[in-house]
């Protein structure tokens, strides 16, 4: 689907003539719509639990590994490009699409352990991107002389340094106000579910809680708890892409769980997905630039298997040979980058242009090397395990005859009182009966 859209949208591009859609007035806002929706979807499903587990990992993942990612990618696209560009371009793809990551689900080789690691690593490093993106792009800009237009900074006048400070204060403060709101909805919900309580009920029911999943059969409270949380989401999804605080919802969907809602989110991020392709294939007809977006697509492929190598024991230690490996070739890009290159394209007209092709040669890089990895491990297994003996692999006193049709059956156990039994007149007809 994600093809068709993309595809439509070039044929809109196409038949709609010049001109670039990121001129539009609503152009800057309905790209930080969609890229809002996607990092609350990003995140909106990892537990606490997972997170606490992983937390080293994590945190070495979106410090070390993003910011020695986007170095690797910048200093090859500055020897492409050369121009400020170059560094924007080599952040807006040092993510991995966490939509990528989880859809690989149980087919992939990877033991769980670095799926765990390899999925919070997708879902964290999206707004640790963003955040790098929109705060180099002020630099870019100055270095440039200020070209494009829109707005990436909530203080365009203060500094570069500045512009970084308050971005990040002003996301901050938002997420606090978001957490406040959802700590009240609690409260509020907890303190009527007290109220109500059947006296035979001692304690709360799961489906009760606010934001658990599946609620609708719980309690009115924990239901209107989940539409108070919907309402929040989506305010906040707007404020944060009107100024471009989407940080704030990334940190919220570590938080506020919208319970039965949960599905619409999913589908709100697919359908994002579908606009963002849909948008993307309109800026492309406005031309593509093949030469950069394949550096910068080896590019991002070759700066994941660096930093996995290099950074894969501090993340997880005593991690498998296979499964440095599989993080080293699991490099996806996909809607946060496409959403980086809406959003970017004011500022830097061409953009589009370039991450394009990019997305579509890192994820062909990612299907032909892991295919390769695959084939590898299949010519050349690990030794298996030996084999725990059965009751079939017991050595029998009496022979091969001595075994019935089914180990432990009705027909063996008569076999074997017959051959056991003097009455019988058995081999052992001079033994003792054995009972």
């Amino acid at each position: 689907m994600a093809v068709g859209a993309l595809l439509a949208g070039l044929a809109i591009g196409l038949l709609t003539g010049p001109g670039n859609p990121a001129d539009l007035p609503l152009y800057t806002f309905t790209a930080g719509v969609l890229l809002a929706i996607g990092l609350y979807g990003s995140t909106h499903e990892l537990e606490a639990a997972d997170v606490r587990e992983n937390l080293r990992a994590v945190v070495v993942a979106v410090t070390l590994g993003v910011l020695l990612k986007a170095a690797l990618i910048s200093a090859v696209m500055v020897l492409v490009v050369r121009g400020p560009e170059a560094i924007v371009l080599g952040i807006a793809v040092a993510q991995i699409d966490p939509l990528s990551v989880a859809a690989m689900g149980a087919r992939h080789r990877m033991s769980r352990r670095a799926k765990t690691l390899l999925s919070a690593w997708a879902s964290f490093d999206d707004p640790m991107t963003v955040l790098l993106s929109f705060y180099f792009a002020v630099l870019a800009l100055r270095a440039g002389g200020g070209s494009g237009s829109g707005t990436v900074s909530m203080a365009p006048d203060q500094g570069a340094g500045a512009d970084f400070l308050l971005t990040t204060l002003a996301n901050v403060v938002l997420f606090g106000i978001a957490l406040l709101v959802w700590h009240l909805v609690r409260r509020l919900t907890v303190g009527r579910r007290t109220e109500h309580k059947p006296e035979h009920q001692a304690e709360d029911r799961p489906e009760d809680r606010p934001g658990a999943v599946g609620v609708g059969t719980g309690s009115a409270a924990a239901r209107r708890a989940d539409v108070l949380a919907a309402v929040l989401v989506v305010v906040l999804v707007l404020v944060a892409a009107a100024y471009m605080l989407v940080l704030a919802v990334a940190l919220a969907g570590l938080f506020v769980r919208v319970g039965r809602f949960k599905p619409y989110v999913n589908r709100a991020v697919s359908g994002a997905f579908l606009v963002a392709a849909c948008l993307l294939g309109v800026l492309l007809a406005q031309g593509i630039d093949p030469l950069p977006g394949l550096a910068l697509g080896a590019a991002a492929f070759g700066a994941q298997m660096v930093a996995a190598l290099l950074a894969g024991p501090w993340l997880v230690p005593g991690i498998s040979r296979v499964d440095r490996y599989y993080l080293g070739l699991g490099q996806q890009n996909g809607i946060t980058a496409i959403l980086l290159a809406l959003a970017l394209e004011p500022q830097f007209p061409g953009t589009a242009g370039v991450v394009g092709p990019a997305i579509i040669v890192v994820n062909l890089l990612h299907y032909g090397a892991n295919r390769l990895l695959d084939r590898k491990l299949d010519v050349t297994p690990p030794p298996p395990p030996p084999a725990l003996p059965t009751g079939r692999e017991k050595p029998e006193p009496y022979g091969p005859e001595t075994a019935g049709p089914e180990t432990g059956g009705p027909e063996t156990a008569g076999g074997a009182a017959a051959r056991t039994s003097p009455a019988a007149g058995g081999p052992m007809g001079t033994a003792p009966e054995v009972i």
